[in-house]
């Protein structure tokens, strides 16, 4: 990226050094990074920027170096297969035939190993220790101070066999820089004074946080808007043109772009986009809910992961959000009320004490998930001034910060604090490059 004037005299410009095509958590840390380093940039997304249709609009915001656990490890077939019977389960896959979720699951499978696990953990608790600092320094200021909150994470296990499992694993976890220690009820009881669960034991991590959405969202994009970042929402990539091995116009519902460089980073619509320019890769749209109540009297303090049900739970000043379940459905956007029933009567299992309020909002949304469950993060092929960031899935939240400072590092010819070999966006194949126009 050329060398530009500081962002605080760039010019505005319609023709940006730098096109991010997504404003959702991934797109707006790819910007806020590469305005950093003084190029002009633009973001586009197709609807409004922190809106309901939006990843980062409805999750629970976790972030810190609890949840590294790639999705894909060990077992999960198999328990997936058990869930696959109950329609309350945490995780189901909608029958059909779709070549594309065959050959994600295939490689699902395969990464399904003790050996890939560690070094997918490994590799996402380093991403989500660096995202975490990104996010102190960054919500240090006025503006966003009030959207992130560091006071740990409880992680509540209902059986003896689930917190003895859990307990296995704090060893290796400690030892690559999770601070995790077991409580006994009593000592949770200690901890959340307010709240009473009924649980075998806990873990507690003092590095938990989490972010209000959409809050911090929409905060943030204002933020960039004041450093300089343009932004556009409702504004929809339609195609490209290209010449040679550069794309070199971006079409929109709302105009063209000449952009140097471009992102996507576009969430679940990522690979679509992807594929208007021939370039194709592994990523399948898990879809999340999440309900959001009047926060009760005796509502734990903490987020709170409520670990065989696979359910979050996130205090919102006032309000309280529970979230969970990954879908594997395509882009069907329908909300299942047996599923929400199931996330339901998991946070009643383990606080049955809790008082029931009044429901604010019911939301279900799309992860974008790679089947080893680490994010493409880097250039596309066989293109030279194209990059993807996507595949971040369920711990979007907590790995974006640290992946847009990535791209742009990559982008600005710098050498990337962390080794981008495990993000590469070819690692499984399905590249269909067309032929280029010249």
């Amino acid at each position: 990226m050329p060398t530009m004037p500081p962002p605080d005299t760039a010019p505005t410009r319609h023709d940006p050094d730098v096109l991010v095509i997504g404003g959702g958590i991934v797109g707006l840390f790819c910007a806020y990074h590469l305005r950093r380093r003084g190029g002009s940039v633009t973001v586009v997304e197709r609807g409004a920027v922190g809106g309901p249709a939006s990843c980062s609009y409805g999750n629970t915001g976790f972030v810190g170096t609890q949840g590294a656990t790639p999705l894909a490890e060990p077992g999960v077939p198999a328990q997936g297969l058990r869930w696959l019977l109950n329609p309350e389960s945490p995780f189901y896959i909608k029958p059909r035939w779709d070549p594309g979720l065959l050959r994600w699951l295939w490689h699902f499978r395969r990464a399904c190993n003790d050996r890939d696990a560690k070094a997918g953990f490994r590799v996402l608790v380093d991403m989500k220790k660096r995202s975490l600092e990104i996010l102190r320094e960054l919500c240090a200021s006025d503006d966003l101070a009030s959207t992130f909150t560091a006071q740990g994470m409880v992680l509540a296990f209902r059986t003896p066999q689930g917190f003895e499992k859990a307990c296995r694993s704090v060893p290796e976890a400690v030892a690559n820089g999770v601070p995790l220690r077991a409580l006994d009820p009593g000592e949770l009881r200690d901890l959340e004074p307010d709240a009473e669960f009924d649980v075998h034991g806990a873990l507690y991590n003092e590095e938990g946080a989490y972010l209000k959405v959409p809050d911090f969202v929409l905060e943030f994009a204002r933020v960039l808007e004041g450093m300089g970042v343009e932004i556009h929402a409702q504004t929809e990539v339609v195609g490209f043109e290209t010449a040679g091995r550069e794309v070199s116009r971006v079409r929109t519902t709302r105009g063209d772009f000449h952009p140097r460089e471009i992102v996507i980073a576009a969430g679940t619509w990522s690979a679509e986009c992807a594929r208007k320019l021939g370039v194709g890769f592994m990523l399948q749209p898990a879809k999340g809910y999440s309900v959001t109540v009047k926060a009760p009297r005796n509502a734990p303090r903490r987020p709170v992961l409520l670990g065989e049900g696979k359910v979050a739970l996130t205090p919102l000043g006032d309000r309280l959000r529970f979230g969970g379940t990954l879908e594997l459905s395509g882009l069907d956007g329908t909300i299942s009320r047996r599923r929400v029933d199931g996330i339901l009567r998991t946070v009643r299992a383990y606080l049955p004490r809790m008082e029931s309020t009044e429901t604010v909002e019911t939301w279900s949304g799309f992860r974008p998930c790679t089947p080893d469950g680490i994010p493409l993060v880097g250039r596309a092929e066989p293109y030279r001034n194209l990059s993807v960031a996507c595949g971040h899935g369920h711990i979007g939240m907590g790995l974006a910060p640290a992946g847009g400072k990535l791209i742009a590092q990559i982008i600005a010819g710098e050498r990337p604090d962390m080794d981008p070999a495990p993000f590469r966006v070819g690692r499984h194949g399905g590249w269909a490059p067309r032929r280029l126009r010249r």
